[in-house]
């Protein structure tokens, strides 16, 4: 009898090792005369614990870790190939709490299945969503996405129903879906997670929208540093194509959607929908003024629907179970889940996905257990390096679009970085302007300088010239950045760089030169 074991192939797992477990698992198997296939699945996201190896028993799966190499021999003797009793043994995966307390809509199946495998996909509920919106036409799938609630989650959190409904009103001979898939906000994994670990649920949203839009060709711009999501998503792509779900005749519904992944080449800013366009078309990533919009025109000046990954991978479940399903997860105007990102100095950082209104210290604590280091926490950012610092009495802010914004943040794409009290709040404003001023595109000229003469102003600052001086002019800085900037990118610098100063005053302090009334 044989023995199924999975094992993932998540970029986080094969940095943690997961390839040699999988060759050691096989070779140990080989020679007790055991019969075992190795599944490559993504991973669970319950990082700590990569490599996270499971088996397939008659009572369900059973998982082990972290696994390494010293592990193999005693795992295969004793109770691995029946689920048994180790040191190592985890037990129930889908009962591990860290899991158990998720409400896992968009991720369920990731860590679960063949990624690449089109029928492993279907037999865990792939493609009804797809099946559904078939029976719609145009306006009834582009309605469920509106009465769902769904907002982008690339980080305006723009209802994406608006965004569809004006493709799909567009005249055009030609439109394109696109998928913002350069993920490229510090703390940030869930994008490069699903197209690892599920990316038929992407490529099942992207057509859901294609055949919503009227558009029959579509592009997924991937970041450069993500090599294993690019060979995973054309390996989806060619089966999808050899199974029927892509290409000429999508079902046997006579709709047709190609589809193709393109490499960017590094550059922050191309997560920007119009510098993504740019760069798309083969030239130089930089921003658009717009007007026009991308939903009028946008890829090769034709009406083009840009999401991002979170947003297109929600949308089958939507389909499958019903707009008020979803909308049920959620508070106010920020429905459904959220799936967050835990990193930074944190014990048991991962992937959590769960309904809006969680608060920042009930994910830290809760989720994460609190700092690796021990130490008490001191600020976290939320929404990526534009994003606001939290100092620990705005901890209780729910995770929420209004609310966040409500104490000068952003939910932005749910990456989650904390610091403990070791963290220099000075040298992280600096780092903000610094960011900004090596990834700006340069053609706005607040963001382009501004963000130059913010890392000088700080430097001052950080030497104690002037402080007082020096940080009024940081904020008039910032003012003219927020106002007069082009995109997000210098528009929202001043945000890291504001809160810093307002909730961490002390840091900007040098030789009590920075009076006590600015803190």
């Amino acid at each position: 009898m044989s023995v199924t074991l999975y094992v993932p192939r998540d970029a986080v797992a094969l940095g943690l090792g997961a390839n040699k477990v999988a060759r050691a698992l096989f070779a140990g198997a080989e020679r007790r005369g055991l019969d075992v296939i190795i599944v490559r699945t993504g991973s669970r996201g319950l990082f700590w614990l990569e490599p996270m190896v499971e088996v397939a028993t008659p009572e369900g799966r059973v998982a082990y870790g972290p696994v390494t190499l010293k592990d193999i021999d005693a795992l295969l003797d004793g109770g691995l190939p029946t689920g048994g009793e180790h040191a190592l043994r985890l037990g129930d995966p889908e009962k591990i709490p860290f899991l158990a307390k998720q409400q896992r809509l968009t991720f369920h199946r990731c860590g679960v299945i063949d990624p690449v495998s089109v029928e492993d996909y279907r037999a865990h509920g792939g493609y009804r969503g797809l099946e559904a919106a078939l029976k719609l036409d145009a306006e009834g799938i582009v309605t469920a996405v509106r009465e769902s609630g769904l907002r982008g989650r690339g980080g305006a959190g723009f209802p994406a129903g608006i965004k569809w409904n004006t493709v799909m009103l567009a005249k055009a001979d030609q439109k394109y879906v696109v998928c913002n898939a350069d993920e490229g906000d510090s703390g940030t994994f869930a994008d490069r997670m699903m197209m690892e670990g599920d990316p038929f649920n992407l490529i099942e949203g992207m057509t859901i929208a294609a055949v919503a839009t009227g558009a029959t060709r579509g592009y997924i711009y991937l970041r450069s540093e993500y090599p294993q999501a690019f060979e995973t998503l054309k390996e989806a792509i060619a089966n999808g194509v050899k199974a029927g779900v892509l290409g000429e005749n999508i079902l046997g519904s006579g709709k047709a959607f190609h589809l193709e992944v393109r490499l960017g080449a590094g550059a922050y800013i191309c997560g920007e929908e119009t510098s993504l366009l740019e760069s798309l078309e083969g030239k130089r990533g930089i921003v658009r003024a717009k007007p026009p919009i991308p939903a009028l025109k946008g890829f090769l000046g034709k009406p083009t629907l840009v999401n991002n990954v979170m947003t297109f991978t929600a949308v089958p479940w939507i389909l499958d179970n019903g707009a008020k399903a979803y909308a049920d997860y959620g508070m106010g105007r920020s429905l459904g889940t959220l799936p967050i990102q835990l990193a930074g100095n944190i014990k048991h950082g991962g992937l959590i996905e769960l309904a809006f209104g969680i608060t920042l210290r009930e994910v830290i604590q809760e989720y994460g257990g609190g700092t690796r280091s021990g130490r008490p926490v001191r600020a976290v950012q939320v929404g990526g390096p534009l994003g606001a610092y939290f100092p620990d009495h705005l901890l209780d802010t729910p995770l929420d679009y209004e609310a966040m914004a409500a104490k000068k943040g952003l939910v932005g794409h749910g990456g989650i970085v904390v610091f403990d009290d070791t963290v220099d709040m000075a040298s992280q404003a600096r780092f903000a302007f610094e960011f900004c001023a090596t990834e700006s595109c340069g053609k706005c000229t607040p963001c382009r300088i501004g963000a130059t003469r913010g890392v000088e102003t700080m430097d001052k600052v950080i030497a104690g010239i002037r402080p007082e001086a020096n940080l009024k002019l940081v904020e008039d800085l910032c003012e003219v950045m927020t106002d007069g900037s082009l995109c997000a990118m210098g528009g929202l610098t001043p945000m890291p760089v504001m809160s810093a100063i307002t909730h961490f005053p002390e840091d900007f302090r040098r030789a009590g030169s920075l009076p006590a009334a600015a803190e």
